[in-house]
């Protein structure tokens, strides 16, 4: 565990002299993945100058989430702040503060833009919830909002299906020796998105492009700007709609049971699969092939054993 728990929390509002939605805009969950901060920072200095006036509702904006995970310029502090996240009476580790610190503040707001970045390169895309339910996974009310506002980002494509899908990752990982043992209780499905959601509000993440991207702190920073139009933050025309997207629906989560365990080959995500098409080989000899037509999502080639390796994802209609 980390010997620096006193790196300080930032967070900074702004108040419109007219009513309106409050929307948190969060960059650097995971410390390595800074186009959100840079998006970010740079509407900061905008409203600041007076080039951008906040006319309606509130923004906050977090420009680093976990201040020890950017400090290392790693995906993590000391676990990942991104699961397993809610409130503790008895912080553990950094992200146990920052948990203390960030759930209430996403609770303060009605709309959650998250920020985050991939280590393939892909284009930008939107990760949104579960269609309205009163199920016991994630119970949810705000589906439209939440979707009309992930066509008003500027992205082309959505995937649904997180958590749920996470939730049976879970039931084989409980009957798995070598699972990491927080990886096997459903709450550790549960970032920010997930947590915004279950009090009460709306949330997306968005997956700018590759970290190191130079595109995808301008991606970053258009979605907030028009994020803002959108919900009616700022003066001016709302962004335009996108009409002509793919959705995705995240089916499977396959986890790492061994060191050993290869994938076939260099997998990127969104790469296309049919059915058949060898995905990896386990370390006893075991060959993973795709169920279906579809496309792989999240291939992780650093995975410990007991975590998550790649979810597999098959197209829909529409979200």
């Amino acid at each position: 565990m980390t010997s620096t728990p006193l790196l300080p929390f930032e967070s900074v509002s702004f108040a419109g002299r007219a009513s309106g939605p409050r929307l948190i805009v969060t960059g650097a969950v995971h410390g390595n993945e800074t186009c959100g901060t840079q998006g970010i920072r740079r509407v900061l200095e905008e409203i600041r100058s007076g080039a951008l006036a906040i006319e309606r509702g509130v923004v906050t904006f977090v420009p680093v989430c976990n201040p020890l995970a950017y400090a290392k310029k790693d995906r993590i502090g000391d676990r990942n702040l991104n699961r397993n996240l809610a409130p503790t009476p008895n912080p553990k580790d950094f992200e146990d503060h920052v948990a203390n610190w960030l759930c209430p503040l996403l609770a303060s707001h009605e709309a959650l833009l998250d920020l985050h970045s991939t280590r393939g390169k892909t284009e930008g895309f939107a990760l949104v919830g579960p269609q309205d339910n009163q199920g016991l996974i994630e119970p949810f009310k705000h589906s439209k909002a939440e979707r009309d506002m992930a066509k008003h980002l500027g992205v082309k494509r959505f995937v649904e299906g997180w958590l749920d899908t996470y939730a049976r990752g879970v039931a084989r990982r409980r009957a798995n020796a070598a699972a990491n043992p927080l990886a096997a209780d459903a709450i550790y499905g549960v970032g920010t998105t997930e947590y915004m959601r279950s009090v009460g509000g709306y949330a997306m993440t968005l997956e700018c492009g590759q970290h190191d991207a130079p595109e995808s702190p301008e991606v970053a920073y258009q979605a907030i700007r028009n994020t803002l139009a959108f919900l009616g933050h700022v003066n001016g025309p709302p962004p335009a709609e996108v009409k002509t997207y793919e959705a995705l629906r995240l089916h499977e989560v396959i986890d790492r049971d061994h060191a050993e365990d290869k994938f076939s080959r260099a997998w990127a995500s969104f790469d296309a699969l049919a059915p058949g098409d060898l995905i990896a080989i386990r370390n006893d000899g075991t060959e993973i092939r795709a169920p279906k037509h579809g496309r792989i999502l999240f291939p992780d080639v650093g995975a410990k054993p007991g975590h998550e390796w790649f979810y597999l994802a098959e197209t829909i209609g529409e979200i």
